[in-house]
């Protein structure tokens, strides 16, 4: 946590934000005390985001993900990078978006028995990269061991996929 909390933080500009842009899951997985996340937009999408509104307190609900990104867009010049966050259907519709720069990817090195994966993405339109400010060495927290990958888009945009 420490590691996604840093990155998502962090701006090369103090005067500019960074957007958590996650599905209503992901946001119902964060524990009501540690919502919205802190020195971020949060941004949920929500296909009752207009109904549900309430539900978001201190984040901004858009029922499409077009819709968030046109949010994003709204806010240029105030933010920097947009984190999308999870879940699985938010990561399919940014590794399908033409804004989609960079994907920062945590490789947990266990097998375990789960029903949702990151989706697959194409090899040959996301270079492996060194990214001095991810550490390359292995991880380990609990007896898990895990890896940070960090891979990049021929095409230059804002928007970074941490999954």
């Amino acid at each position: 946590m420490k590691y996604f909390s840093r990155m998502t933080k962090e701006t090369s500009n103090p005067e500019k934000n960074n957007i958590v842009l996650m599905g209503r899951k992901t946001w119902d997985s964060i524990p009501a005390k540690f919502r919205p996340l802190p020195n971020r937009v949060n941004v949920v999408l929500s296909s009752q985001a207009k109904s549900d509104s309430n539900k978001f307190t201190g984040s901004i609900a858009c029922d499409t993900f077009d819709s968030a990104i046109q949010e994003a867009l709204q806010r240029e010049g105030k933010v920097e990078t947009v984190w999308v966050i999870g879940g699985y259907s938010i990561y399919k519709a940014a590794l399908e978006s033409e804004y989609i720069h960079r994907l920062y990817i945590t490789r947990v090195l266990r097998e375990y028995d789960c029903d949702t994966f990151f989706p697959e993405f194409d090899h040959h339109k996301f270079k492996k990269l060194v990214d001095p400010s991810v550490p390359s060495e292995l991880q380990e927290e609990d007896g898990v061991q895990y890896r940070y990958e960090v891979y990049e888009k021929d095409a230059r945009s804002s928007f970074s996929v941490s999954g």
